[in-house]
C-alpha cells in the first residue's frame, strides 16, 4: 500500500529542506488558475505528503502502490518503480553527458529524466463554506509551504477567521494564497457564516484522506510507460499484453 505521510508527520516533510482508495468517495476539488473558495482552517497539520508520477496531457497522476524509498533530497534509491527506473535510465545518461562536458545531451537528458522523476505533492484539508463540506486540494511543496506559513500565522485565530483559498498563473509562474477575511459579516454570506459556525470545536477528518490517490501497479506503471512512449526495452521491461489506450487529455498541471 502507498505509504503516506498524515498530519504531523508531513508537516515535518513540508517544512524538511529537500533541494534538488478503499471506499473514500472523497475527490481533490478542483483548483486550476482562476479558481478561489471561501474555506474554513480547521488546523495546521490537515494535510499528507505523497510522491506522484505522470506527464502532462499524456498520463493522469497516480502513485506507486509499491512505492520507493527516497532519499532526503526525495531520489529513488531503494525498491524502485517501473518509473522510477525510466527516471533513473535518463539521470544516468544526463550525468555521462555533464562528465564528458556536452551541455546540450546534459539538459536534453535531465529534461526527460524530470518527466519520470517522482513529484513530491501535499494534499490539503480545508471547509468549503459554499457547501459545507469537506474540501481537498493538490499542491506542490512550495505551494504547500505558501499556504501553511499562512496557516501558521492564524493558528491561534482559526476558530475566528475565514479565509480565500485561491490559484493564479501559469506554468513555473503559477501561485496560490491563503488570505484572511477582515469583515465576515461582510465578506461572507449568511449561509457562509452559517457554515463556518457549524465546525466550531470539531478537527478535520484525516480519514479523507483515505484512498483519495489513485494507486498503480507494477502492470499498469509499464502500461503508463508506453503510453508515455518510453521504450520498455531500456529497462529491461517488455510492453504489456493489453492495449495501452489512447493519450488523455489533462487540463491541470503537475
Amino acid at each position: 500500500m502507498t505509504q503516506l505521510q498524515k498530519g504531523a508527520a508531513a508537516l515535518g516533510a513540508l517544512n524538511a529542506s529537500n533541494e534538488g482508495g478503499a471506499g473514500n468517495k472523497v475527490e481533490f476539488a478542483s483548483f486550476k488558475t482562476g479558481t478561489s473558495y471561501k474555506v474554513r482552517v480547521l488546523g495546521v497539520d490537515n494535510l499528507i505528503q505523497f510522491y506522484s508520477y505522470g506527464i502532462f496531457k499524456k498520463v493522469n497522476s497516480f502513485v506507486a502502490k509499491d512505492p520507493s524509498v527516497k532519499n532526503a533530497k526525495g531520489f529513488p534509491v531503494e525498491n524502485l518503480t517501473a518509473w522510477d527506473r525510466a527516471f533513473k535510465y535518463y539521470q544516468d545518461l544526463k550525468f555521462d553527458a555533464r562528465d564528458k562536458g556536452n551541455a546540450q545531451a546534459e539538459e536534453e537528458y535531465g529534461n526527460l529524466a524530470y518527466q519520470f522523476k517522482p513529484k513530491e505533492r501535499f494534499a490539503m484539508g480545508f471547509i468549503d463554506l459554499a457547501t459545507g463540506e469537506p474540501l481537498i486540494i493538490d499542491v506542490s511543496k512550495k505551494q504547500a509551504q505558501s499556504l501553511h506559513a499562512v496557516i501558521a500565522k492564524f493558528e491561534k485565530k482559526l476558530g475566528k477567521v475565514a479565509f480565500e483559498l485561491s490559484k493564479q498563473g501559469s506554468g513555473t509562474s503559477t501561485s496560490v494564497s491563503l488570505t484572511p477575511f477582515i469583515d465576515m459579516d461582510d465578506d461572507l454570506s449568511d449561509k457562509e457564516r452559517e457554515n463556518f459556525a457549524k465546525f466550531a470545536d470539531k478537527e478535520f477528518d484525516m480519514s479523507l484522506f483515505d484512498g483519495l490517490l489513485y494507486e498503480a501497479d507494477e502492470k499498469e506503471q509499464l502500461n503508463n510507460l508506453a503510453v508515455a512512449g518510453f521504450d520498455l526495452a531500456l529497462i529491461g521491461a517488455d510492453k504489456p499484453a493489453e492495449d495501452i489506450g489512447e493519450e488523455k487529455d489533462l487540463t491541470d498541471e503537475f
